[in-house]
């Protein structure tokens, strides 16, 4: 009688450790939490957009003491070049502070968890390109992955990997079903060295203009203000794409200052075309023209925006 009872309580003891291991495979009450960088982590991401082409950035980890008290991560890029280009297009939401408690990202001056950590099946709310998200997550393994709902019909789905301590992939898609920006991890390490830089943007103008007809003309004007709370612009960062048709397809741009002095002009003969040309000017505070003459079939897109630098020696 001894010796069955043992058998149960083996037996019992065996069965309740399946289901321990069940539940662990399949979810559960399982939690990842949130992990903790150092500096010189960094993650290779390749940046896809409908409007440029492919570009990739490498991600690192500057500093581990931003904000008060030191509760956030300034997370930077390895080429500066890169830094300007991600500061003008404003597509990547995980550029510049991070903060510790929930790897969150600051938008319009606030923490918004995009993450929500410690990470486990449920769902969470925050704001992020302006829009309103609710967001839900699942767990497998030691992954996370996250669809969210936009206010405007969007949709984020996007997957992190505890084992690289970052997102793995990031598609924002519009409510039509259209792909506004898909990002993908390529690799990841620690112990980068080199510079690292980071630039502060925001948009100053955002433009796209086509012609059919034999001759058109536009002319914008905006007002390049201070930074709110770091002053002076260090310079104005454009991307701009043009193509003129066959023909006598002519484009004509020119952006002046509030002097009327010429700070960049561009002329696009017949057949030719350049797509994701970026470039620098100076920014001195005041108000700024683009004119622009169009005769044919032509296309002409730009962006510009005003940038800060920061860069860190690692």
């Amino acid at each position: 009688m001894r010796k069955s009872l043992s058998a149960l309580a083996v037996l019992s003891i065996i069965l309740q450790g399946c289901m321990g291991s069940t539940n662990s495979i399949l979810g559960g009450d399982n939690e990842l939490d949130v992990p903790e960088w150092e500096v010189g982590d960094w993650w290779l991401f390749t940046f896809t957009t409908p409007e440029f082409y492919d570009d990739s950035a490498r991600l690192v980890v500057a500093t581990v003491d931003e904000e008060e008290g030191g509760t956030a991560y300034m997370l930077g890029i390895s080429s500066e070049e890169e830094a300007r280009r991600h500061a003008v297009l404003n597509h990547n939401p995980f550029l510049g502070r991070i903060t510790h408690s929930t790897l969150g990202v600051f938008e319009n001056g606030f923490e918004q968890p995009v993450l929500s950590f410690p990470l486990s099946s449920n769902s969470w709310t925050f704001v992020l390109f302006d829009v309103d998200w609710e967001a839900s997550s699942t767990l497998e393994g030691g992954m996370a992955y996250v669809t969210a709902s936009g206010s405007d019909g969007s949709v984020l789905t996007y997957a992190y990997d505890e084992s690289v301590g970052f997102i793995t992939s990031f598609v924002r898609k519009d409510s039509d079903g259209l792909e506004l920006l898909r990002i993908t991890l390529a690799q990841s390490g620690t112990g980068h060295t080199g510079e690292v830089h980071f630039m502060r943007g925001k948009d100053l103008l955002s433009r796209d203009y086509e012609n059919s007809g034999p001759n058109g003309e536009v002319e914008d004007s905006f007002l390049v203000q201070d930074h709110p709370n770091d002053g002076s612009w260090d310079e104005m960062i454009y991307l701009m794409s043009a193509s003129a048709g066959g023909g006598g397809s002519t484009i004509t741009m020119t952006l002046r200052d509030h002097t009327s002095s010429s700070v960049l002009e561009r002329f696009w003969g017949p057949g030719s075309s350049e797509s994701g040309t970026l470039g620098t000017i100076p920014s001195p505070s005041g108000e700024y023209t683009l004119t622009a003459s169009f005769t044919g079939q032509t296309e002409l897109s730009i962006m510009i925006a005003g940038g800060i630098g920061y860069s860190w020696s690692l």
